[in-house]
This record gives C-alpha cells, sequence and structure tokens, in this order.
C-alpha cells in the first residue's frame, strides 16, 4: 500500500462521537416529540446559516482527523519502509501551502520579506534592500504589477465559485419543482423565500463560501493569503491546521463531562439522603480548586511521564495527541459539576411528579425510573448546556495556551498562533496578520457556535417553546 493508516486516541474519539451523532440523529428521526424542536430550529434562518457554517469546520477537522504515513520512494518492492512524519487528509490536501515556506516573515499578499537584508551584489556592493519571496507572488515580475494580478484572479476564482454555485442551485431547483410549474414560478417561490424551511438563506450562505473558498483556494496557490510566521510557514495553512485542534477541545470534553454530570446528577436529586450529601461533597470540593492549577498539574505530570517513557511515542504528533487527548479529559472533569447542579435540581423536582411516583408505586426499579422517566425529561437540559459550554471549551483552549498549560507547542492551535503574535506585536516592525488570522478563525466558529446554540436553547427549553 502506499500508506500506513495512523489510528491517534483522539482520532478514535472523534470516529466514537461521530457514530453517536448518527445514532442520536436516527433515533430523533422516529420520536415524533423529538422532531418537534429539531424543526422549530430548521426553520431559523440564522441557526441554518450558522449550521452551514458549523459543517464546513466539521469537515475540514474529519479531514485533519485521517492520518497515515506515507510511503518512503526508492524501497524495494519487497519491504515497505514507511516515513516517520504522521500526515492528514487535510495536509495532502494543501500540501503546496505545507511545501511553500519562505525564509521568515512576510506580509499577506506580499512579494518581499518583511524583514530588510544585507544583500551583495557581483560588483561587490552591500545593500540593505527587502529581498523578493521564494514563492509568494514569484511569478509577478513587477511590483506593480502585483495589485492587477491579485485582481485578476479574484475575479477569476469569483466567476468559478459563481458558477458551482448556480449548478448548486440549478440541480436544487430540479428536485425542488413541482410537478407541471414553470421555472419562473419555482424560481420566484424560492426567491421569496416561501416554505418553513430557509432554503434561501442556506443557498446564499453556500454560495458565499463557495466563493470565499474558491477564492481562497486559487489565491493560495501564488501568494501567502495570510503571510508567513517566524520561521516562513504559511499563517492560512496552521489557521486550516488548528481547526481540529479546537474542535476537539469542544467535543472530546463535552464526551468526557457528560457521564459524570448526568450519572452524578440525577442520582443525587433522585435518591437525597446521603447519597446527595456525597455528590454534593464531591463537586463542591472540586469546584473550590482552581482548574488552572489542576490542568497545570496534569500537564506538567504528563510532560515527565512522556520524558521517561519515550519508547511508548513512535512520534512527535502521538505525544502531541496524548497531551490534547489529557487536556480534554482534565477540561471534562473540571467543568461537570455546573451541569451537575442543574441535572440534580430539575431531578428533585421531576421525581415528586405524578408519573414518577406512579412508577414507583407499579414496582419499577430505581434505574428503570431513572433512565426512562427523568433522563428523557431532563435531555433538553443537557442538550442546550452542550452546546453552549462548546464555544467557552474553543476559548478555553486559547487561554490556557497563552499561560503555557494548554496543547503542545508543536501542534497547530490558534492558542499557539496567539501566543506566539504576542511576541510579534511587541517588533518593530509589527507583524500582526498571525493574530489576525487567529482571530478571524476562532471568530467565525464561536460565533456560528453561538448562533445555533441559542437557537436551540430557544426550541428545546420548555419555558420558552410555543
Amino acid at each position: 500500500m502506499p500508506f500506513q493508516l495512523v489510528f491517534l486516541l483522539t482520532d478514535v474519539l472523534i470516529y466514537v462521537l461521530l457514530a453517536a451523532l448518527i445514532a442520536f440523529g436516527l433515533y430523533t428521526a422516529h420520536h415524533e416529540h423529538l422532531r418537534v424542536p429539531w424543526r422549530q430550529v430548521a426553520r431559523r434562518p440564522m441557526a441554518m446559516a450558522s449550521l452551514v457554517i458549523l459543517l464546513v469546520y466539521v469537515a475540514v477537522g474529519l479531514m485533519d482527523s485521517v492520518h497515515y504515513r506515507p510511503l518512503l520512494e526508492g524501497q524495494n518492492r519487497g519491504e515497505a519502509v514507511y516515513s516517520n512524519e504522521v500526515l492528514s487528509l487535510l495536509d495532502k490536501a494543501t500540501k503546496p501551502l505545507r511545501a511553500r515556506a519562505e525564509k521568515t516573515y512576510s506580509a499577506p499578499f506580499a512579494m518581499q520579506a518583511y524583514s530588510m537584508e544585507t544583500a551583495e551584489y557581483p560588483d561587490g556592493r552591500h545593500v540593505r534592500e527587502y529581498p523578493r519571496l521564494l514563492h509568494g507572488g514569484a511569478h509577478v515580475q513587477e511590483a506593480g504589477e502585483r495589485v492587477g494580478d491579485i485582481m485578476l484572479r479574484v475575479g477569476a476564482a469569483t466567476l468559478a465559485g459563481f458558477g458551482i454555485w448556480l449548478l448548486i442551485v440549478a440541480s436544487f431547483l430540479l428536485f425542488w419543482r413541482r410537478h407541471a410549474e414553470s421555472w419562473m414560478l419555482t424560481i420566484r417561490r424560492l426567491v421569496r423565500g416561501e416554505g418553513d424551511f430557509p432554503r434561501r438563506t442556506v443557498l446564499v450562505t453556500v454560495g458565499v463560501l463557495i466563493v470565499l473558498t474558491a477564492n481562497a483556494a486559487y489565491l493560495s496557490l501564488y501568494y501567502h493569503i495570510f503571510g508567513t510566521d517566524q520561521v516562513g510557514q504559511d499563517v492560512f495553512h496552521k489557521s486550516l491546521k488548528s481547526v481540529r485542534t479546537g474542535l476537539v477541545i469542544g467535543t472530546l470534553t463535552t464526551l468526557v463531562m457528560l457521564p459524570f454530570a448526568a450519572l452524578f446528577g440525577i442520582m443525587a436529586g433522585y435518591f437525597r439522603g446521603w447519597v446527595d450529601d456525597v455528590i454534593q461533597y464531591v463537586y463542591t470540593t472540586l469546584s473550590s480548586i482552581p482548574g488552572v492549577l489542576l490542568i497545570a498539574a496534569a500537564i506538567l505530570s504528563l510532560q515527565v511521564y512522556v520524558a521517561n517513557h519515550a519508547e511508548l511515542f513512535d512520534s512527535a504528533t502521538a505525544r502531541a495527541d496524548i497531551r490534547l487527548l489529557i487536556l480534554c479529559l482534565i477540561l471534562g472533569v473540571t467543568s461537570w459539576t455546573s451541569l451537575c447542579r442543574l441535572l440534580r435540581g430539575e431531578t428533585l423536582k421531576l421525581r415528586e411528579v405524578d408519573y414518577i411516583q406512579a412508577a414507583r408505586a407499579l414496582g419499577a426499579s430505581h434505574v428503570a425510573v431513572m433512565a426512562r422517566h427523568i433522563l428523557p425529561n431532563v435531555m433538553h437540559i443537557i442538550l442546550i448546556t452542550v452546546v453552549l459550554d462548546f464555544s467557552g471549551l474553543v476559548l478555553a483552549e486559547a487561554v490556557l495556551s497563552y499561560v503555557g498549560v494548554g496543547v503542545d507547542p508543536t501542534m497547530d492551535s490558534w492558542g499557539n498562533m496567539i501566543v506566539s503574535a504576542r511576541l510579534e506585536m511587541a517588533r518593530e516592525p509589527l507583524v500582526w496578520w498571525s493574530l489576525a488570522s487567529a482571530f478571524v478563525f476562532m471568530f467565525g466558529l464561536v460565533l456560528a457556535a453561538n448562533l445555533f446554540s441559542d437557537a436551540v436553547r430557544d426550541a428545546f427549553d420548555p419555558r420558552l417553546r410555543k
């Protein structure tokens, strides 16, 4: 085989979470009481536009979660030797960005380096000047031609993206068109936004994303659209690679948090007495310990373990991945207490309602009552908390990396980009694009997640449901 698949621990957990989401979707599709609130979410244009953006981030993260080792060239056919470097499908798709490295800093769409260097001419003269980049704008002969070349390529990419979008719209209209209905009437219904589902908003959002993607993909072949960092790596490529880290922090931490919060919260509210006292003591004690201290202790202990057992990790990617997993675990352990309190209070109320009392009087076991009657009635709290906490967890990674206890410094993440930008902002001339790139990508993910979570909260909260 030309490659060898590599399954990192976080990759396996991502696949498990994806399978759980698919199973939850199938379960929801067969239960009307669960379909009703999701239909309400689907009727909100802003929620559907945010969902489209989130799906783009998820697609990038999934591409970066399929890892492999490429086959080394020049090997004998009878013996396959694979590289020690672990790559992903995203690395394969963005190979031009990864391979086109410069010497050091360069501004977005620049043709020359950001710092002056001493150049020696054949006649012996030494001149301080801005050297030309090896790859960025190398096809342009004169600096005055750069703006025209960029505008020409933006126009070509925009036309290509718009053409692809028109094909998608035409395919949708062909599917959506009613029997014996004229094409003009079908287009008019789409433009007016008829129907409960905001098809017009979804198609417009898809069109904008396609045009932006076409421009970014085409321009990045000729320029560094977000500049380069201190070692000459493309900042746009680093921002794309950081998407997976943000999604892993936001999703796997939730996967760790939910079992603790759901089990202990429902048990504390249902059994009361000494069970409630013990669980309250546990989460009150855990809440009183600063989370940063627990995270720092866990990360430092992990660093010592990895240093003493280097043979267990066959690559730098595996070492960075285990640190990311430990960070998700410790964040999950320290963040389940607030949801546990909410579930405990709701369970205290539910255990006194008539149908719970009737189930207990008919001889139902405690496990059956909690699983079949209480858990379904607190799912709205769990779902609302999960979607609202996602944005906070993504931002928490940036804060933890800033203080030095976040993900591994060798792993691409928005937090590490902000940490490096802290030193770049203090130099002269100012290097601002690393911080701007991390801000743009993080802002897009967090804003889309917040808008979508607001719609989910309004749909599933019984007090707000219409």
